[in-house]
């Protein structure tokens, strides 16, 4: 008279030893690959935020991926459940996006109990990110702009010996002209360290023809997740 529910299937869930296992060896390679993005990486603001998201992702990937294992209908109900949550967050540095994907690649591994799978990738992968460090298609975050004003109709001199003194990337990313008979240029720059930044300044103020420099620094993307 006590049997209200319908017979359930009876699901072959891991042991807790494998479970506590595998989320160790989930939080061990993601923080490899945290790691790994913390120290390449080129700019002078990181988020912490984007450093733990990276970890966190990756336990949060094998815990649902052990949980839903090779059944369809938790499968198709753990879909359902994340199409309720939007995830607003944009990242708009295609490099950042393939290290979170790499994370949550090595979570899902580990979760499906692929562990060598999971080490060899993530090995793999954080010696990859190191090579292109170090060679010559490595990147940049352009963390700073410099707004240059100078006098409408002045002789000037090319700026570009200058920045390229004090930075170790730079690209023009603006040019306009004002009512007040001047013109503005922008550039997005990295310096090569935080005194170049004032060394800059001051050489750019000798200059003839500049009215005005600024300095300006760019949130790094990732801040916002």
């Amino acid at each position: 008279m006590f049997d209200f529910f319908p017979d359930q299937p009876a699901f072959q869930y891991p042991d807790f030893v494998n479970i506590v296992y595998s989320l160790t060896w989930a939080f061990l390679l993601s923080s490899l690959i945290a790691i790994t993005h913390r120290l390449t990486f080129k700019g002078e603001s990181y988020s912490n935020n984007f450093f733990q998201a990276l970890i966190l992702g990756a336990i949060v990937t094998a815990m649902v991926m052990m949980a839903v294992g090779d059944n369809l209908a938790r499968g198709l109900g753990v879909f359902g459940a994340m199409a309720i949550i939007r995830f607003r967050t944009r990242i708009d540095d295609p490099r950042n996006v393939l290290f979170l994907f790499a994370a949550l690649s090595c979570g899902l591994a580990v979760g499906v109990f692929g562990l060598a799978i999971a080490f060899a990738g993530t090995v793999f992968f954080c010696l990859a990110a190191f090579i292109l460090h170090i060679s010559s298609f490595r990147s940049f975050t352009h963390s700073h702009r410099v707004e240059i004003t100078y006098a409408l109709g002045a002789s000037r001199q090319p700026v570009d010996p200058i920045l390229r003194q004090y930075c170790l990337d730079f690209k023009q990313v603006g040019i306009s002209t004002g009512k007040e008979e001047i013109l503005k240029t922008e550039y997005a720059v990295v310096f090569r360290s935080v005194e170049a930044k004032n060394n800059l300044l001051e050489s750019l103020h000798k200059q003839e023809g500049v009215m005005r420099v600024s300095v300006n620094v760019l949130e790094f993307d990732t801040n916002r997740i």
